[in-house]
């Protein structure tokens, strides 16, 4: 009977989206049967799995999904040895991990899972899926800095995607975005001569932040999670 690729497996199991997999595979952090696992792999539920030292479940776990407001000062690393992360912080039973990132200097909303591939089909690039920011700068915000940044501008090599970006206030701006590069909106504020304050996400798709508190957790209701799961078959 043929077996599962290894980065399936290790989404099925909640360990974390595939993408993530391979890049644990590929730094040789991945042991199967005691031996460091090659990309590609096939597996099956008779193999002995380890991720960072850790024995990996044989059982697919019950599928988890939350929505979390992430407190400045919060890594959204998993790593179990790191201190002051999204794991440590809130002490979930679930084996459940955030569906992308935000820096550690940023708040606002991350939705966490132990569902690999939902996670997988929400921060894939190629599928374009919004997520909303508020920004404060440090100076007045002006339109055609605005503009620029609507437009597309060019950061880390190559030129960002255009974003749906507006004013909310003399150095406050809301911005939505379809790409996520590493700190995306403090390198292109930064280009302009601004200096980001306070970065807060605010949506992810059709899911928002609202009126959760800044640390508190909360179930994807029924109707988020329905409209969220057609949303990412759509494609």
């Amino acid at each position: 009977m043929a077996g599962t690729r290894l980065n399936k497996f290790l989404a099925e199991r909640g360990v974390c989206s595939r993408r993530k997999a391979d890049a644990l595979i590929e730094s040789r952090k991945v042991r199967v049967n005691g031996q460091v696992a090659p990309l590609g792999l096939l597996v099956s539920e008779e193999d002995e799995i380890e991720v960072e030292g850790r024995l990996v479940t044989r059982q697919r776990p019950k599928k988890v999904y939350f929505a979390f407001h992430k407190p400045v000062g919060i890594m959204t690393s998993v790593d179990p040895r790191a201190k002051d992360t999204v794991r440590s912080y809130l002490k979930l039973d679930e084996h459940v991990f955030p569906v992308g990132r935000l820096d550690v200097a940023s708040s606002g909303l991350l939705i966490l899972t132990n569902d690999g591939d939902l996670a997988e089909r929400i921060t894939h690039p190629r599928f374009d899926h919004e997520k909303e920011y508020v920004v404060t700068v440090d100076r007045p915000i002006r339109q055609d800095d605005l503009r620029t940044m609507g437009d597309g501008m060019m950061i880390l090599g190559s030129t960002t995607k255009p974003a749906a970006l507006k004013k909310i206030g003399e150095n406050r701006f809301a911005m939505i975005l379809t790409e996520g590069r590493n700190r995306q909106i403090r390198r292109m504020c930064e280009a302009l001569g601004y200096e980001v304050k306070a970065l807060r996400r605010t949506r992810v798709m059709n899911v928002k932040l609202g009126e959760l508190k800044s640390g508190a957790i909360r179930p994807l209701t029924t109707n988020e999670l329905r409209e969220l799961k057609q949303k990412i078959t759509l494609r």
